[in-house]
Parts: structure tokens; C-alpha cells; sequence
């Protein structure tokens, strides 16, 4: 009797093993080695170069579809075409999910929705990061409408872990129509050159209905949606880049909505003081700023990870550190469009205050702005709409915000990026700013026409009256004595400025008014 439950024992484990061992090699040989000629890692391949070595634990790996349609029945294969778990990345613990394209082409169903709905709602409940791996060829049609509804649930979950959890998406593959959704709704996209692709209507589609020949690198590939679209915060060159690249950026996130971001031990001294920045200001009003240069020379070791480099490049978001505690950076571009705000600019730094805000990361703003980019298009386009986002994001934002005016911040720009009227904590200028309602050169044409009529010499007389509006309102003194900069710093001395602002800012609370939510001018 014994024996005989031994042997029943070793059939058991090894049913166990070959179950284990078909969910682990997916669609099989042939299948993974041309995932790896298109230059892609295989789902758990991934999952492995993400995870800290031995940490990841599995999820569902025996869950297979139910679906009995179009000789389903006869393709099971365990694991339903996504690999979901949780393991630690750099020691801290995250929740996992990566889609499999050599399963029925990473295809989503009823039962590969669930498994990814679980890590999500895991990942919830347990107040760590998601990482979602996109590699799928779509809906899976023989499901029907279980797809669509897999689908919507993924989705209503996304929504439900915005502001609670990072979401990280990486989209490594095709993400065509509803699949689309859910990266869109996370907070960070990465896409690979060459291999990723995001659109809701493929190029068959558009060929029909619009009688146009495209391809799906040209119609959602990296470069689209990093440089026109916005849709990718980052673009890698392979897997392994996207990887590394990924690593870097959760350095600096908090593992949840209630926790502070993670702090480092800075090699940087905290009192360092760069003279070049005393000369960073240009003396001809016409060069520009190089502002990341500026920011370079202040954060912690030089170490900047500017966030959707390629989009709406008038205007630098991104992640440093201050004393080795992270901090967004928002800063006007004087090199683009000469650092004037438009629509894409607005909305792109919008979205990465209302990131900070939700997850405790200070935001720091560097100003150099003239104003509003003129343009017919850009009002046509919404720009009341767009500006106004930003102003919202500001507004609403209740972490730590420290203003620093470096040269120009003129008009309706000065206000929105984040001047001490929407409640920047701590302004501070730089001693050759300008603040103003419009540029000295502009204003005197209107408050003192008639002088510049009459004047026997316009150009001198000009150059007179530019200087004395400058001394009389456009400059850092004139709204510090109104109590609108808090201080007029020497630039060589802005890092330990900013690093004393934050320290005094650590235990910052503001409440605001009780609300269901806001509305945001979407």
C-alpha cells in the first residue's frame, strides 16, 4: 500500500512537472526562435531581465482559455498567452504581467484578461508598482465578445489604479485597437525602434477607407509616438536597452500613493556651489539659455532623466535629485521655439505635475518663458483649452513646489508656471530676470507711444524708456518687494537655494476644498 502511494505520489509530481514545463516553453521551439530573429526577448525572457534574479513567483501559470469555438479546444496551452507575477526589482517588490506572442500571438481572451486583472488588483492592494510587457496581436476573435469584455475589465482597472500604484507599460510589440486602452491609461509608456507598435485603426483599415498606403512602423511605430504623439515617454534601441532603461526610472518612483519617493545616498554635497552658472544667462537677449545644461549643473552627480525628450521639446520635464531625494524638473526650453508655451508643451508638462502630485515628488520649475507661441494654428488647436490644463495641474498640485525665474517670465506664461499666485511654495530669481505683463520692447510701444512719436531720436529714445520700464516693472526686485519672489539669488548658489527650500518644504500638508473630483478642461 505504501509503495503503491508512492508511485501514485511520483505520477503526481511529475504531471505537476510537464504541466510547469509546457507553460514554461509557451508556443515552443519554433515559435520562440522567431521571436528572437525579430530582435525580441520571449515574455519570461523579459520578466527575467527585469526581475532580481530567483524572485519572480508565478501566477495562474496552469489557466487556460475556455473557449470550445473554431478548434480552440485543440489549442490549450498553459498559461493562456501571458506570464503574471510579482518579484522585486532592485529589492523592492513589484507586480508583473507579459504578454506572449508565441501563444496564439499574445491574443487576448477571457482567461488571459483575468490573469492580468489579478496582478492588477494585487498590485492595489498591496501598494506596489505594475509592469505591464505589450506583445499581443489583438482581440482573439474566436472569443467574440468575452474579448472585448477581458479587455474592458483590464482597462477599469487601470483607471481604478491610477494615482494609487505606479503603472508602468512597455509596449515591446504590436498594441493594435482596444489593447491600446491600457497603456494609454498608465502613467509611463516605453517602446522599442523597430518592434513596437500603438494604433487603434490598422493600416488595412485605413487603406479602405482612406485610400492611403502606410505601414505599421509609419502609422504607430517608437518615433511616432515619441516625437508626435507624445504617447511614448521613452524609446529604447532593443529589449535589453528598454530594460535598463525601465530600471533607471523606477529608481526614482515611490513603491505607492502614501509612501515617499526613495532617497539615495548623494555623493554631491548638498553645499556645492557652480560659479559658470553666474555667466549661464547669455548677455545678447536673443541667444538662448541652455537650460539643460543649468539643471545638469545643479541636481545630484549631473544625473537628469528628462521624460518624453523627443515631444513638445519648448518645454524639459524629468526626474533628478536634490541631496539624493528625487524631485521632478519642470523647465521652459529657450533653444526650442525659444521656450514658449504651446499646446502639446502644455499638456505634456501637465501631465507630469499631476504624476508628481500624485506619488510625493516635489516639483521644481525652471522659468525662462516669453510668452505664448503666436500662432493661428495653436489657438485653433485649442491652446485656451491646453494652457488651462496646465494652470489646473499647478493649481491642484499640493506637493512641495519651488519656482526658480531665471530670466524671462512674461504675460499669461508667468503665471501658469507655477508663480507664487498659484501657490508656488517658494519663488526665487535669478538678478537679471525679467517679470513682466509683456516685454519692456512691447510694453513701451503702448504706454508711451506719444513720447515715441514726438522723439527726435525713436531708437534712442526707445532704448531710454525699455530701460526705465525695466527698472520700474520688469525686473526680480520690483516683485520681490511685492512679495511675489521670496529671493533674488546669486545663480552659482541656486543648488543650495533648492536643497534649502525643499528641506524646510519636507513636512508640507495643504488641504483643499472636499470634492468628488475635479474638471479638468480635458
Amino acid at each position: 500500500m505504501g509503495a503503491e502511494d508512492n508511485n501514485k505520489e511520483r505520477k503526481d509530481i511529475k504531471e505537476l512537472k510537464e504541466l510547469k514545463r509546457k507553460s514554461r516553453i509557451g508556443g515552443g521551439s519554433e515559435r520562440i526562435e522567431r521571436q528572437h530573429k525579430q530582435g525580441k526577448m520571449t515574455a519570461r525572457e523579459r520578466i527575467e531581465a527585469i526581475l532580481d534574479p530567483g524572485s519572480f513567483v508565478e501566477l495562474d501559470a496552469f489557466l487556460t482559455h475556455q473557449c470550445h469555438n473554431f478548434g480552440m479546444e485543440r489549442n490549450r496551452i498553459p498559461g493562456d498567452g501571458v506570464v503574471t507575477g510579482h518579484g522585486t526589482m532592485d529589492g523592492r517588490q513589484v507586480y508583473i504581467f507579459a504578454q506572449d506572442f508565441t501563444v496564439l500571438a499574445g491574443s487576448v481572451g477571457k482567461m488571459h484578461a483575468m490573469k492580468i486583472c489579478k496582478v492588477i488588483d494585487l498590485a492595489v492592494k498591496n501598494g506596489c508598482p505594475i509592469v505591464g510587457i505589450y506583445d499581443s496581436g489583438g482581440a482573439r476573435i474566436q472569443e467574440g465578445m468575452d474579448a472585448l469584455a477581458g479587455y474592458s475589465e483590464i482597462v477599469f482597472r487601470n483607471s481604478l489604479a491610477s494615482g494609487v500604484v505606479p503603472q508602468i507599460s512597455m509596449v515591446m510589440g504590436p498594441c493594435a485597437a482596444t489593447a491600446v486602452f491600457s497603456p494609454g491609461l498608465m502613467d509611463f509608456n516605453f517602446m522599442v525602434r523597430g518592434t513596437s507598435q500603438m494604433f487603434m485603426v490598422g493600416p488595412d483599415v485605413i487603406k479602405l477607407v482612406q485610400n492611403v498606403e502606410t505601414d505599421y512602423d509609419e502609422l504607430g511605430g517608437a518615433s511616432v509616438h515619441a516625437i508626435k504623439s507624445g504617447c511614448a515617454h521613452f524609446v529604447a534601441k532593443d529589449d535589453a536597452d528598454c530594460v535598463r532603461r525601465l530600471k533607471r526610472l523606477m529608481s526614482f518612483l515611490p513603491q505607492n500613493n502614501l509612501e515617499s519617493p526613495p532617497l539615495a545616498q548623494p555623493k554631491d554635497s548638498p553645499d556645492r556651489v557652480d560659479d559658470s552658472l553666474n555667466d549661464a544667462v547669455p548677455l545678447d537677449p536673443i541667444k538662448p539659455l541652455d537650460m539643460v545644461a543649468v539643471i545638469k549643473k545643479v541636481v545630484d552627480d549631473g544625473d537628469f532623466l528628462e521624460v518624453q525628450e523627443e515631444h513638445a521639446r519648448n518645454i524639459i520635464v524629468g526626474f533628478a535629485r536634490l541631496d539624493g531625494a528625487p524631485v521632478g524638473i519642470v523647465a521652459n526650453h529657450p533653444s526650442v521655439l525659444a521656450g514658449t508655451l504651446d499646446n502639446a508643451s502644455s499638456t505634456k508638462a501637465a501631465r507630469f505635475v499631476r504624476f508628481c502630485d500624485a506619488f510625493n515628488i516635489p516639483v521644481i520649475t525652471l522659468v525662462d518663458v516669453p510668452g505664448y507661441l503666436p500662432s493661428v494654428e495653436e489657438e485653433a488647436g485649442g491652446i485656451v483649452r491646453n494652457a488651462s490644463k496646465l494652470m489646473y495641474s499647478y493649481c491642484e498640485a499640493t506637493v512641495p513646489k519651488v519656482t526658480l525665474i531665471m530670466r524671462k517670465a512674461i504675460g499669461p506664461a508667468y503665471c501658469v508656471m507655477a508663480s507664487k499666485h498659484i501657490r508656488s511654495d517658494i519663488t526665487l530669481a535669478w538678478p537679471g530676470a525679467e517679470i513682466a505683463v509683456m516685454s519692456p520692447e512691447a510694453a513701451i510701444d503702448i504706454v508711451y507711444k506719444k513720447e515715441l512719436i514726438m522723439a527726435d531720436e525713436p531708437q534712442a529714445k526707445r532704448e531710454e524708456l525699455a530701460a526705465e520700464y525695466r527698472r520700474l516693472h520688469a525686473n526680480p526686485f520690483v516683485a520681490a518687494e511685492k512679495g511675489y519672489v521670496d529671493d533674488v539669488i546669486e545663480p552659482k548658489e541656486t543648488r543650495i537655494k533648492l536643497i534649502h527650500a525643499l528641506r524646510t518644504l519636507e513636512r508640507k500638508r495643504e488641504a483643499r476644498p472636499a470634492r468628488k473630483h475635479g474638471n479638468m478642461p480635458l
